[in-house]
Order: C-alpha cells, then structure tokens, then sequence
C-alpha cells in the first residue's frame, strides 16, 4: 500500500509493476493504481478494461461492489460503470470513472495511459424540444442523458421546488444531521444548466397538461409547446390526520426547504417525536440524536420495517437506533398533537417541541390524471417508459411498470434494482441477506451504516 497526496492507495503499480493475468480470472476486478489514481482492472471473457476505482457520487470503493458481465455496480448507492467506456449507466452517479488502455507483457497487466471519452453521436430521429415536469433526480437524469447523448435540441426543465435539482435522499441524512455542508446537496453547479444549454425554471407549478396539443400551461399563465414532454413529478408526503397536525412545529421531509426548517427548529429544540418508522422517519431519528435531541419513534407496528425488512432485521434495526438512545414507543399511533407534546393511543403524553411526521409517499398524479393518462396507483407505462398517450414517457417514483413479467406492477423507480440479475452468490458476496434487502428497500445497508 502507498500513499499519494494523503491517500492510501492499495494493490500493485499498474504503471510500473503490473499484475499478474493469471490473478484476474473471467468476471473479476483487481484493485491497483496508476499515477497516484486508484485503478480497477475488469475482466470479461479475452478482454480486460481498466477504470477509476472510486464512484463519482459519493466516492464509494467499486472494488467491493460486483462486476455482472456488465457493468460496475458500486457498493454504497447502487451507481453502475461500464468498465469499457466509464460511462454512469445507472443513477445515483451521473459523472464518468475515467478509463485507461491496458497492455498485457510477459503474463503481466499493465495500465499504460488515460483514454478520452468518446463524445456521443447525436441520435438520427430527434424531437424538437423535451419538457420535462418535475426538478428531482430522475427529471435531472433525464436531461443529463440527454445532452450525454448528443441531443442538442431546446431542453426545459420545469420544477415546483424552489431549488434547482438536488441529493434528495441527503437532506434526511449527512445534511440534517449537521455533517455535509449546503454546497453539496445541488446535484449540478448553476453555471452546467447555463454550459449545457438546460433551461430550468423553478418555482414554477404545471397546472394542465394537454397532450393532443403538445402543450403545457403553467402557473404563471404561460403556455409552452413540446415535441416530447417527461413527466416525473415523484412523490408528496402523507399527511398525519389528527388534531394539532397543523401546528407549526410539525413537519414533514421532501424537499430541502423541508430539511431547512427542520434544522432551524432542532437548533432551539431539545424532545422530537418522529411519527413513522419509515426509512425517511428512522434516518430522521438517526439524524437528530446525532444534533443530540432526546428522540422518541410512535409507530403501529410491533418491530420497524418488519413487513419491509422482516422481523429479525427490523429487531436488529431497533437495538442499533436504541444503542444511540432512540426510544421507541411500538403498537401505538399519535392521536393529537399540542405545542408541548404528543398524545398516543394508550395514553402516554411525550414531551415535544419537535414533530416529524414519516408515514409514506402518494405519487403525484394530479396532472396526469388531468390529462387522460391512464393510471393505476401510478402513471402505467411501458418498458420503454412511455405512457398511454404519444409524446408523453413518465419516470421516476409516479409511474408504474405494466409489462415486467415477476409482479403485476412494480414501481418505475425500483424495477432494474428488483430485476438486476445477480446470482444467490453474488448477493452473498456483496453483503448477503442484507444485499439482497437492500434492492428491494434501497436504503438499508445505508441506515445501518449510519446508526452503528
């Protein structure tokens, strides 16, 4: 192991010393470095890739994620490479690993320099303009990919939330819990819309969709043509239906204005009720105690994400949040709020200057409802994310896969993490039982990780 500007480096020189091309047997990864960079060596079948080893989004070890014949999917949040180009293929990443040629010598591996990434040929059939509805990261996703693959045409993003698109998922985690700074959660600078020709609009609302006229009207009163339109609104909170629900230190978390004002309120707070034992309601809990306030946990079920997660892990998920002095109060719901505290079902009263409510997510479908898109507890779509009306594709946590063969729906937003294909082994291999949870709940290694 070496250290280059205070980070240590593992494996072989590939620049210098190599590695052995017996040691890197079909479907395998070797970690090296070359050049002070930390170098993964993939092989499949005769040929062999070389590429960055840590992931653009949050720097997690590919190394310890899995190759499937495909791509690299890294350990942390799920984002996939393909070694041959280090193209980001699947979200939470959007940023290339850089890539490097590879020179085999005497039975040896040797990394020799870094490749250009090859610039995308603009498609033959192109649409005149996209809209797309909704600023999170799927719609973000989307415009990304699109300038990635050449497209050049005039590309909207419209977005209801007052900030550009950012690291959802953070703003319950490292971000409310004092750890990361603002500066991190925008999942592009500014000045990229502005290189990249995206024009985003925030703070604007769509209040009708027309899809025969190609046509969306927003709540300032403009109207906007489209040739395709993406609609990916996601998802609003579930709100707690009893007396107090309204007062104004009861919150709910979506969007980072939410996280804002729940960190404005922690700083004067010393109790909070989390009402949900949700991932967003249990990463809540985590994130509090960690600004050291006294956190109580209500929920109806016995043992948290037991029908999620199953009973033994759901145990193990409580002890984890109550070795960090998280209490739980089980079997209970809230039925009243007042400004000092909550009121449950058997009649306990908790101390409370701080309410979060987690109780889940309905997709927003309002404005597709509105324009005739067929629905069914979500926008239906096909594979290819198209909707029942030409022109129109909908993605992200609204919509509803309608030809995925294992299940009669499964949501948009978790299909190539249930269907990725890896083997009982490599489920093992990449963490076991809780592996393969995680693809199914998508966050849980991640809650685990941060309450141990």
């Amino acid at each position: 192991m070496s250290e280059t500007g205070g980070e240590s480096l593992s494996g072989p020189d590939l620049g210098i010393v190599g590695a052995a091309s017996s040691e890197l047997s079909d479907g395998g990864m070797l970690l090296g470095h070359f050049n002070g960079e930390p170098v993964l060596l993939v092989r499949k079948g005769t040929a062999v890739y070389a590429m960055g080893a840590k992931c653009t989004h949050y720097g997690g070890p590919l190394a310890e994620g899995l190759f499937d014949g495909a791509v690299v999917r890294c350990p942390w949040h799920h984002a996939c490479f393909r070694p041959d180009t280090g193209e980001a293929v699947h979200a939470p990443a959007f940023d290339p690993v850089p890539c490097y040629s590879v020179e085999e010598r005497g039975g040896h591996l040797f990394v020799k320099w870094r490749i250009s990434t090859p610039t995308a040929p603009a498609p033959s059939t192109i649409p005149s303009s996209v809209i797309i509805v909704g600023g999170g990261a799927a719609g973000f996703a989307a415009a990304e990919m699109l300038r990635r693959q050449g497209y050049e045409q005039l590309v909207t993003i419209l977005s209801a939330d007052d900030a550009g698109p950012y690291d959802r998922p953070n703003i319950s985690k490292d971000y409310l819990a004092g750890k990361a700074p603002e500066e991190w959660i925008p999942l592009r600078p500014p000045d990229w819309y502005q290189q990249t020709k995206v024009d985003l609009l925030t703070s604007r609302r769509v209040v009708r969709l027309i899809p025969d006229a190609r046509v969306v009207e927003l709540d300032d009163g403009r109207r906007l043509e489209y040739g395709v339109l993406l609609l990916a609104t996601g998802a609003s909170p579930v709100k707690l239906n009893v007396p107090g629900a309204d007062l104004p230190h009861v919150f709910t978390l979506r969007s980072l204005r939410d996280s804002r004002a729940i960190i404005e309120r922690a700083a004067k707070a010393r109790r909070a009720v989390v009402v949900g034992a949700s991932f967003i309601g249990l990463e809540v809990a985590a994130s509090l105690r960690t600004r050291g306030l006294d956190v109580h946990v209500v929920a109806p079920e016995d043992i948290p994400m037991q029908r999620v997660l199953g009973a033994e892990l759901g145990r193990l998920v409580r002890q984890a949040h109550e070795q960090h002095g998280v209490q739980f109060h089980l079997g209970q719901t809230a039925t009243s709020i007042t400004g000092q505290s909550v009121m449950l079902k058997n009649g306990t009263a908790l101390d409370a200057d701080l309410v979060v409510v987690g109780i889940g997510v309905r997709p927003n479908l309002e404005l597709a409802e509105q324009a005739g898109l067929r629905t069914d507890r979500g926008v239906l779509v096909d594979e290819y994310l198209r909707t029942s009306s030409p022109h129109n594709w909908a993605a992200g946590d609204i919509d509803t896969i309608v030809t995925f063969t294992l299940t009669p729906t499964a949501t948009g937003t978790h299909l190539s993490l249930v269907q990725s294909g890896f083997t009982p082994e490599q489920k093992k291999n990449f963490g076991g039982a809780r592996y393969g949870l995680k693809l199914m709940g998508g966050r849980l290694e991640e809650l685990l990780e941060r309450i141990s």
